[in-house]
């Protein structure tokens, strides 16, 4: 087991440096200075020259990546071109508004898929679980930030009882925070525990039609309690590897719905980098982005591990 947890470990590593060669490969080829951008377009090009030059731009490409990434190893990702602030304090604080926000939306989202899947894979042939699968479509077909638009129009602006957007830290105004996190949650939670609840349903049907869990009905187990003492573990890997997909889906989802409700997340600090073309920036966040998408799967290759002993003695 430990042999597979270093193999993966390696697999992730090597992911990691693939995925910086890629990121900063793709921001180096594109065309323009940065610190033309920066000065503007009427700047000299003797004070583009000397501002490349503190920058670092004017430096061969394989030592500006090399500085890059051992400057990501330390968590100093830089001077933005744009507002020359140190990047990283932008990156944390923007960093955790987007963990509030995805961390709360996949809890709600369990919350959702787990009992409803499970319930709709029981109740598959009666009336109740048709209707409630036939919900779980609707809710596939919606888009999070059409979701965020109607939560908005229908609390916020009928009803008035939800702020429409902005964002406050919980150390500051802990009501208010809790006010303003819940239509974004809901808007991601409720869509992506939708399409998991989908497959919790598919996963416990297979489990359902196993043997030993009609060996289990045949001894005089209810089918709730036979799924419960015997199916969950074995429907759980491949609930799992979908939950590590719709995490990633997540992080890259909270982009639009940062957009929506004005929260000063990841997701909007990049948009506001592409727009002002603070490419350093763009190249950090990008990178922070990937590396959490290779961690969440690297989390889901051990969880593997964990659920299923079969896996820690295969060759």
């Amino acid at each position: 087991m430990i042999l597979r947890i270093l193999t993966r470990l390696a697999v992730l590593v090597a992911s990691l440096a693939v995925s910086s060669v890629v990121v900063f490969a793709f921001m180096a080829v594109l065309p323009g200075s940065p610190a033309r951008v920066a000065l503007g377009v009427g700047a000299s090009d003797q004070a583009v020259a000397e501002l490349e030059h503190r920058y670092g731009l004017d430096r061969p490409k394989v030592t500006q990546y090399l500085d890059w990434v051992g400057g990501l190893l330390h968590f100093d990702l830089g001077t933005s071109y744009v507002s020359q602030a140190q990047i990283a304090p932008q990156v944390a604080d923007r960093l955790q508004v987007t963990l509030w926000l995805v961390v709360t939306s996949m809890v709600l989202a369990l919350l959702i898929a787990l009992p409803l899947g499970v319930l709709m894979a029981v109740r598959h042939r009666q009336v109740s679980g048709v209707v409630l699968s036939a919900l779980s479509q609707v809710g596939v077909a919606v888009p999070a930030f059409l979701a965020g638009l109607l939560l908005v129009a229908l609390f916020a602006v009928r009803l008035g009882w939800l702020p429409a957007n902005g964002w406050t830290p919980p150390a500051e105004d802990p009501a208010m925070f809790l006010k303003q996190l819940v239509l974004p949650v809901v808007s991601l939670g409720v869509v992506q525990g939708a399409v998991l609840a989908r497959y919790v349903r598919s996963a416990v049907l297979d489990v359902m039609r196993e043997d030993y869990i009609r060996k289990a009905r045949a001894k005089g187990l209810r089918p709730m309690r036979a799924l419960v003492r015997h199916g969950l573990r074995n429907a759980a890997i491949p609930v799992v590897t979908v939950l590590g997909l719709q995490l990633s889906t997540l992080l890259v989802g909270a982009v639009v719905i940062e957009r929506v409700f004005v929260i000063p997340g990841l997701g909007s600090g990049l948009l506001d980098a592409v727009g002002q073309r603070d490419l350093l920036l763009v190249q950090d966040i990008v990178m922070l982005l990937v590396a959490a998408v290779l961690v969440v799967n690297f989390v889901v290759d051990l969880l593997y591990l964990v659920i299923d002993p079969r896996l820690r003695s295969a060759r």
